[in-house]
């Protein structure tokens, strides 16, 4: 029960000061506008050749999960910040568990993601793109999980990257520009149009079984085996974030 508690505080202390100054929160909220304005003039021109009908039914999902990718891989810059200001430490002697401050603040970067997500798809009513509504659920459920275990690592390594914090913008950009593009967010990868090499690449990277979940998902196709392997691929990140971050919370020293 404490931790649940502590959870919830943890949540409060990091959406709170937000809250209270939310020019950057706005901004945060208008990256899906510029998606959408940037993309909508190509994908109109696209037609059905992403095997979909619609452009945006290929498009939407893929462009969620890269809001995932790019929102909550940052999210470990803000504790960097506190490093550098001392309110980490100070909060490390507070009687707050430290399993809950880092799901706490996991789960607020997934909160700001989830409103990005709604926005996009209010923004995509008018147009010929399909909502399923319980599959559009299933989706931002998967996403869920899936921003947890991707912020749950990027805090993990702000917490080892704490003395020579250039090395967590440097690991950070290595390993997330790799897996957006493996991952056939912009582009798709198949065994016909790509290298042996990139296809196989991309077929190691679970990022790419996230995409295709929740392609399957917001088409309203639960019964493809794409979609259980995409939840696995979501939750072993999300497991591995969650425990390697504990881990690392528990071990920090004031």
């Amino acid at each position: 029960m404490k931790v649940i508690t502590d959870t919830r505080t943890a949540f409060a202390r990091e959406l709170g000061p937000e809250l209270r100054q939310p020019a950057g929160l706005l901004f945060t909220m208008m990256l899906p506008f510029l998606f959408l304005a940037l993309f909508a003039p190509l994908l109109s021109g696209m037609g059905g050749g992403t095997g979909t009908g619609s452009p945006w039914q290929w498009f939407v999902p893929g462009m969620l999960v890269l809001l995932a990718l790019s929102a909550t891989a940052g999210a470990g810059a803000s504790l960097l910040n506190e490093m550098s200001s001392g309110a980490f430490e100070r909060l490390l002697v507070t009687p707050l568990n430290r399993a809950a401050m880092l799901v706490g603040r996991a789960l607020k970067e997934v909160v700001v993601l989830l409103t990005q997500a709604l926005l996009i798809l209010v923004l995509l009513l008018p147009t010929d793109f399909r909502l399923h509504p319980l599959g559009a659920l299933a989706g931002l459920a998967l996403l869920t999980v899936f921003g947890v275990g991707i912020g749950a690592l990027s805090f993990t390594l702000a917490l080892h990257s704490r003395r020579q914090q250039t090395l967590f913008y440097g690991v950070q950009q290595v390993i997330f520009f790799p897996l957006l593009l493996l991952s056939g967010v912009l582009l798709p990868i198949t065994e016909a149009s790509a290298p042996t090499w990139l296809y196989v690449l991309s077929r190691i990277n679970p990022v790419t079984y996230v995409v295709e979940a929740e392609r399957a998902l917001f088409d309203g196709r639960f019964a493809e085996t794409g979609v259980l392997y995409g939840t696995v691929a979501a939750t072993a990140v999300a497991v591995l974030g969650v425990m390697a971050g504990i881990r690392g919370m528990r071990n920090a020293t004031v």
